[in-house]
């Protein structure tokens, strides 16, 4: 009979301090404990396909190291011999951390732990409690700040930046906190995540310490940034990068021009306001915000004020070609990824700490970063197009 593991000993093991992970850590039992329960069910499943008379044998012992620390390992035998087992084979003596792998694996798809404890349960027949569970996925903590303080590239022709909310528990209470999302299109056309930053509030404060961070972490230069409407936000991306062109969302500015608007008379204001950000040149787009104001300025004079005084940043995109202008002139792609994360965070209400909120954005990344393996759509257009408007900024990186 398997050992019985002691989840409220490991529990209090956690709260005394005691190491999760390496030597006398509190994950080297629960590893034992789900390997020899996975053992004992692929010998039952052995012998009962058995046609002859069958039956166990005892088991036979020998040390595993795994990446949480070495134990012994008890292996079933049968009488006949001809039991081999496929998680641990006869002469392995070093766990592949399957379980564990198959745990994470769980949580990177979002599921809730009383979800991923039934699974276990029905999978290796034990019983694992949230305690374990949490203790299992806390080993991607260190992971996740070592991806944080990792070096980055030091050219990127693209990077959007935007923030999402969470409910993260503080002091006894749920309050509301950004995640600051910065993603990158590289020199090879590919989408890279450089960053995740927690903070109370959005704002052009923070903003700039982020870009600090990048700066940091070797990034030089930035040609264009596409950011949301945050006040200030230009401001702090060219305090860190003076050269770097930033493009204001189209869709956020729309967004929040529409609200303003009367639902009797959205419809057709917004057909006037495509004339605006559709146009084929940006000549063409202020003669439609001019007619746009005509229209529409006297009822609604804080919609087309904002147009004008964010137009410089609203308007970077028409300078450029199509391929450019597609990659730019909104944040939809660091949007896919935010939907990623609400699809991965949609069964919590919110998250007790920091930490557990982080670690499962990151497993998030990692699965959404393995279909980000090709460039974008024309990349190598769009890159000769680039190094052409901005002359020389990339020489260094596509080392020319």
């Amino acid at each position: 009979m398997t050992e019985k593991f002691d989840y409220e000993q490991a529990l209090a093991d956690i709260k005394a301090g005691k190491p999760i992970t390496g030597k006398d850590s509190i994950l080297s039992p629960l590893i034992k404990h789900l390997t020899e329960a996975a053992l004992e069910a692929e010998i039952d499943t052995h012998l009962a396909k058995e046609i002859s008379a069958n039956r166990k044998n005892g088991k036979s012992r020998k040390t595993m190291k795994s990446s949480s620390g070495s134990f012994e390992l008890e292996t079933p035998r049968d009488r006949a011999g001809t039991f081999e087992p496929q998680l641990i084979r006869k002469h392995q003596t070093h766990v592949s951390d399957e379980i564990e792998a198959k745990i994470l694996s769980m949580f990177g798809l979002g599921m809730s732990y009383r979800d991923m404890a039934a699974h276990v349960k029905e999978m290796y027949g034990i019983s694992v409690s949230t305690a374990t569970l949490s203790a299992i996925t806390d080993k991607i903590i260190s992971e996740v700040k070592e991806w944080q303080q990792r070096p980055l590239e030091s050219h990127y022709p693209f990077v959007w930046m935007d923030a999402i909310h969470y409910k993260i528990r503080d002091n006894g209470r749920y309050v509301s906190k950004a995640i600051y999302t910065v993603l990158a299109l590289n020199i090879e056309g590919k989408k890279e995540v450089l960053g995740l930053y927690l903070s109370e509030s959005e704002g052009a404060n923070f903003w700039l310490s982020v870009l600090t961070d990048l700066h940091n972490r070797g990034v030089k230069d930035i040609l264009i940034a596409s950011v949301d409407g945050l006040t200030g936000f230009p401001a702090a991306i060219n305090a860190i990068f003076p050269e770097t062109e930033v493009q204001l969302c189209i869709v956020h500015q729309i967004r929040n021009s529409i609200r303003y608007v009367a639902s009797k008379h959205q419809k057709a204001f917004m057909v006037d306001l495509k004339r605006v950000y559709r146009a084929v040149s940006k000549d063409a787009a202020e003669s439609a915000l001019n007619d746009l104001e005509e229209r529409w300025g006297q009822k609604y004079p804080i919609v087309i004020k904002s147009w004008r005084n964010k137009w410089e940043n609203l308007s970077v995109y028409f300078k450029y070609p199509e391929e450019i202008r597609k990659v730019i002139y909104t944040t939809n792609s660091i949007e896919a990824v935010h939907r990623q994360f609400r699809k991965l965070t949609k069964t919590k209400g919110g998250f007790p700490n920091e930490n557990s909120l982080l670690k499962l954005l990151y497993m998030g990344i990692q699965n959404a970063s393995k279909k980000w393996t090709m460039p974008i759509q024309n990349w190598n257009l769009a890159l000769s197009q680039l190094a052409i408007f901005f002359e020389g900024r990339l020489d260094d990186a596509l080392e020319l």
